[in-house]
């Protein structure tokens, strides 16, 4: 069996998520270590996964705090290389390649990181010729690369040229190249949910939904789910959830906006908010607080759910069948909403939209939508759950269409459940997004050959002139 040395960051949708597939191989029987924020430790041990901190509990509260500053919304926008060196991030890349290079096993080591932020796992597996892959949570990491590898190239690129050169490894030429050239690139997300926007490149896997708070907790429910009158308990049945998630990446405007809205409404709503300050002093007579809560338990007897459009947070809408309205602002959530409302499961409410009456308004159709099940069932019906396999290389070194197959339930059948509100389907087999990627990572044995590599750098008018020629060849008329 195969040592997997996992390396995330972020919050609970970016660490949790890579804890899930760490379980999923540690079941298959391979050794697991996870390479992230302190404050995870207990979730991967609990998970049965080794595990290293990537820095310490103060340091990671240091890091969220500054992320607002990276949003195009924020007042003073920080900037990507203000961030890593205020937050010393090249500093903890070392590190982490440090780590990397310690716990190696030769001719063992798969090295999976974080699409994009994993840039430690990419050098290690440069520098030791490991096999590495990159987990892209939402389709944006990865239609972003071209963007991501101009500013590795531009405003990044001292320190990650300084870090490099600590392992005796020279400057990047090309970054674009550099960010095509990864052994593997698993997406976490169902081909329903690719299909609904721009699609993803063929060399992407596709696994689906991981569900991962399923078995982790969240980082606020730490603290004993209390709210700020000091009752605890999950919200009654009936009640509206809104949250904005575990970090702080937020438009400054989110939680207001949130607030006054949810007092308009006169619903009864549960605020769940990890960061109490990021709240107002005062909340409405139907408001309370909690900083955290265990969604997979309370969202199927919920009215709706408000949040900030996290592919997770959206996952689990889903799989509970509960109407949302997705607050978009920043990073993947636009998209993600997008993906959502093109399929009539979302209402999406942009920054500009924030009004505290059309909110309100949005909210309370959401909290009456009682044919939310049925389309959330529909989509599951139409699409199937279904990952898209590895692609099969043929003599040339090309790859032919990738296909879809089943991923297994554990054992377990779709569960069909009645809410108070609305009958609902789940629209993500449990576990079946962590089993798939953890089943493509194990199929990991060498890098990616010279000739896929360059197949991936062509140029988009040969990418389609080559479509073209397959779509010629193949049976259906169908290609990638």
């Amino acid at each position: 069996m195969s040592l997997f040395l996992l390396v995330t960051h972020g919050s609970d949708g970016d660490v949790l998520p890579f804890v899930a597939v760490g379980a999923a191989l540690a079941g298959a029987g391979h050794r697991v270590v996870l390479l992230t924020h302190a404050p995870y430790r207990d979730a991967a041990v609990a998970a049965g996964l080794g595990f290293r901190a990537i820095d310490d509990e103060s340091a990671f509260e240091r890091t969220l705090a500054d992320t607002p500053g990276l949003l195009g919304s924020a007042p003073g926008r920080l900037g990507w290389e203000g961030f890593y060196r205020r937050n010393g991030m090249f500093e903890q890349i070392a590190r982490e390649c440090a780590m990397l290079r310690e716990l190696y096993r030769p001719g063992e080591t798969v090295l999976v990181g974080r699409h994009t932020s994993g840039v430690s796992v990419r050098f290690v597996g440069e520098l030791l010729g490991a096999p590495a892959a990159w987990l892209a949570l939402a389709p944006t990491q990865v239609m972003a690369a071209p963007v991501a590898a101009h500013t590795y190239g531009t405003e990044l690129v001292a320190g990650f040229t300084e870090v490099r050169a600590g392992l005796g490894l020279p400057p990047v030429d090309d970054w674009r190249r550099w960010f095509d050239a990864c052994d593997a690139v698993i997406g976490l997300w169902p081909r329903w949910f690719d299909e609904a926007g721009p699609r993803s490149p063929y060399w992407v896997r596709l696994t689906g939904f991981p569900l991962a708070d399923t078995a982790s907790r969240a980082l606020g429910e730490r603290a004993g789910a209390q709210d700020v009158s000091g009752e605890a308990g999950a919200p009654p049945p009936g009640s509206v959830l809104a949250t904005g998630g575990t970090g702080r990446m937020l438009h400054p405007r989110y939680y207001p906006a949130l607030t006054e809205a949810a007092g308009l409404t006169g619903l009864p709503t549960t605020l769940v908010v990890r960061h109490r300050d990021l709240l107002p002093d005062r909340l409405p007579p139907n408001v309370r607080w909690q900083p955290g809560i265990r969604f997979a338990d309370v969202l199927p007897r919920a009215a709706a759910l408000v949040h900030h459009g996290g592919i997770g947070t959206c996952a689990r809408a889903l799989a509970a069948g509960c109407p949302q309205v997705v607050m978009a602002d920043g990073i993947d959530r636009p998209d993600n909403a997008a993906r959502l409302a093109r399929r009539g499961l979302a209402r999406v409410a942009p920054a500009e939209g924030w009004g505290p009456g059309e909110l309100a308004e949005a909210i309370v159709a959401a909290a009456a939508d009682e044919g939310y099940g049925e389309r959330a069932a529909g989509v599951a019906a139409g699409a199937g759950h279904a990952e898209r396999a590895p692609d099969a290389t043929v003599g040339d070194g090309t790859r032919e269409r990738a296909s879809e197959v089943p991923v297994p339930a554990d054992g377990a059948a779709v569960a069909t459940r009645t809410r108070d509100q609305h009958p609902v389907t789940d629209l993500t087999l449990p576990k079946g997004g962590a089993v798939a990627a953890a089943r493509q990572l194990a199929a990991l044995e060498r890098p990616v050959a010279g000739t896929v590599a360059r197949l991936r750098a062509l140029s988009a008018p040969d990418r389609a002139r080559l479509r073209a020629a397959r779509a010629a060849a193949s049976p259906d008329g169908a290609a990638r």
